[in-house]
């Protein structure tokens, strides 16, 4: 409570004073006692009817004090509901667009997996046609191949004629024949080596093909 509030009314009555008696007369004491206690119950009076209004006063700022702080309390907790609805509502949508992400993740992945199926598919199909293809033609030129693989060994092997060749003749001749056979032999080596390294990447092909297969 603040110090500018209005001090109350007195409510003083008024009260006459004693009379005193002419000349030599005597006091009358009754008189004055009955003039003090109706004196002293007007400023009783006045305390008590001052004492309510001031306690009502001060009621009233209390009740208005109590107020203030209940409807503050009121605002505070409504902003707090407000704070978590809206903190809630951030969590859902965080949590919806990481659900969102993952499943875009996990199409994503099956729709690759699916395309790699696919093109495994489509790979097997096609080397198990080109290998029927060549299985068939294998039946049907073996016989052709055989010829040619004939043909050149015979056009190879040449009659050997050094019956008229003299020493020096037959050294020369010697050394050309080593040298063909040197050559016949790189050549067998090539080859042999590309053979393998076909068959190697078969059996990786093959392989892989498989795997995928059981997936």
């Amino acid at each position: 409570l603040t110090d500018s509030k209005a001090k109350p009314k007195s409510f003083m009555p008024n009260v006459a004073p004693p009379k005193l008696p002419e000349g030599d007369g005597k006091v009358d004491f009754d008189d004055l006692h009955r003039k003090r206690q109706e004196k002293d119950m007007a400023e009783l009076t006045s305390l008590i009817e001052s004492h309510f209004v001031q306690r009502k006063k001060d009621e009233d700022e209390l009740i208005s004090l109590v107020n203030r702080i209940e409807k503050r309390r009121t605002e505070r907790a409504e902003q707090q509901r407000i704070r978590a609805e809206q903190e809630k509502e951030r969590q859902a949508r965080l949590a919806e667009e990481k659900e969102r992400r993952e499943q875009d993740e996990q199409r994503r992945k099956h729709d690759d997996d699916a395309k790699k199926k696919k093109a495994l598919t489509t790979m097997t199909h096609t080397y198990g046609g080109i290998q029927q293809k060549q299985e068939g033609k294998k039946g049907a030129k073996k016989q052709t191949e055989r010829e040619k693989k004939k043909k050149i060994l015979a056009d190879r092997r040449k009659a050997l004629i050094i019956d008229h060749l003299n020493e020096d003749k037959l050294k020369e001749k010697a050394n050309e024949l080593w040298q063909w056979m040197m050559e016949l032999e790189a050549e067998k080596f090539d080859l042999g080596e590309k053979l393998k390294k076909q068959k190697y990447d078969m059996n990786v092909l093959q392989t892989r093909i498989n795997e995928q297969q059981k997936l």
